[in-house]
């Protein structure tokens, strides 16, 4: 595994706990930026030491392969000056210098590697923060309008607590007129059995009158008044 990937992982992981653990989901993707940018600052400042190692060691490449074509150049001229000896000492030079070359190679070549995996792993942290810091404001707004859907549902269990409150109360009101009416009717009928009783009683003593009257009139009739 690269270090690129052990990397991912291990932010991967770093995120996902925060998350677990989440109770304000949007001070955690704050804290999560946070960590991301403090991070990036760690891998900023690897990369920069990575890459100057990289420029040293093809510095040191570039030195040696200079001294080499030096060493070259001088052994030739000591040749065309017909002095050998000091042009075999240039070659062994040279050939030392050679060794050393092919090991300042393979160190450049690792530090190369090195320092582009660093900047490939800085780009790629940049890029994810700069998605997320986009994202943020639209995961924000969502949660919002989720906590304003929240409100209204406890507003909709209030409504709902309401029409409860209101059916109790049109319930009640038309006991209430229910009994009212009940009274209303009794008292009616009371009013109509008091209006019966006077009738019969007047009729009663209306009656008499007539048989009083009636009979005076006979009595009259036969001189026996």
């Amino acid at each position: 595994m690269g270090i690129l990937s052990r990397f991912k992982d291990i932010m991967s992981a770093n995120i996902n706990a925060l998350l677990d653990k989440a109770e304000n989901p949007e001070k955690m993707i704050d804290q999560c930026l946070r960590n991301l940018n403090e991070d990036l600052g760690k891998v900023k400042s690897e990369t920069a030491s990575i890459m100057a190692e990289e420029a040293r060691a093809k510095r040191e490449l570039d030195d040696c392969t200079e001294e080499m074509d030096k060493m070259q150049k001088f052994a030739i001229k000591a040749l065309e000056k017909n002095n050998e000896d000091d042009a075999r000492k240039f070659l062994e030079q040279k050939a030392s210098l050679s060794a050393k070359q092919a090991g300042l190679q393979e160190t450049w070549e690792l530090a190369h590697t090195n320092a582009e995996h660093m900047k490939e792993m800085h780009s790629k942290l940049v890029s994810d923060i700069n998605e997320l810091e986009s994202r943020k404001q639209m995961i924000k707004g969502k949660l919002a309008v989720a906590k304003t859907q929240e409100r209204i549902n406890k507003l909709n269990d209030s409504v709902s607590s309401a029409n409860s409150s209101i059916a109790s109360f049109e319930k009640y009101e038309n006991l209430a007129n229910k009994r009212l009416d009940e009274a209303n009717a009794m008292a009616e009928l009371n009013r109509a059995e008091k209006k019966d009783s006077i009738k019969d009683l007047t009729a009663k003593y209306s009656q008499g009158s007539d048989v009083d009257d009636e009979l005076a009139a006979l009595k009259a009739s036969l001189g026996k008044a």
